[in-house]
């Protein structure tokens, strides 16, 4: 995770600074290599060992499963939220019908692959 984690802020930061926000970029990369440092130096937590370490067991597996659906039962439910929103302001509603578009079918594709397999 730590490695992750400065990738990710590596990323974020060249793309802030191609779009000209460079004091944005270099913040968003700061918080990155905080996380980054949290998740090397906290190695005895079991939390921080749940979400990114070695050696997950079942019990973890489960923990992230429920965490990873009320996240995207969450996101949902804001998108569909900001999409009502727009439509009802007039507007088209984009990007917000697009991004519920991909996640309703890539829902569908998972239930028909996951069946599939089982």
């Amino acid at each position: 995770m730590p490695a992750v984690s400065l990738v990710l802020g590596a990323i974020v930061l060249a793309a802030m600074w191609i779009g000209g926000n460079r004091a944005a970029g270099l913040e968003s990369f700061s918080l990155f290599v905080a996380l980054a440092a949290l998740f090397f130096f906290g190695g005895r937590s079991d939390t921080l060992r749940g979400l990114g370490g070695p050696g997950r067991d079942e019990r973890w597996q489960m923990i992230d499963l429920r965490a990873s659906a009320f996240a995207g039962f969450v996101v949902i439910v804001v998108l569909t939220g900001a999409w009502l929103w727009h439509i009802a302001h007039g507007e088209d509603g984009d990007p917000y019908g697009q991004i519920m578009a991909v996640g309703g079918v890539s829902y569908l594709v998972a239930i028909a692959l996951l069946r599939w397999r089982g």
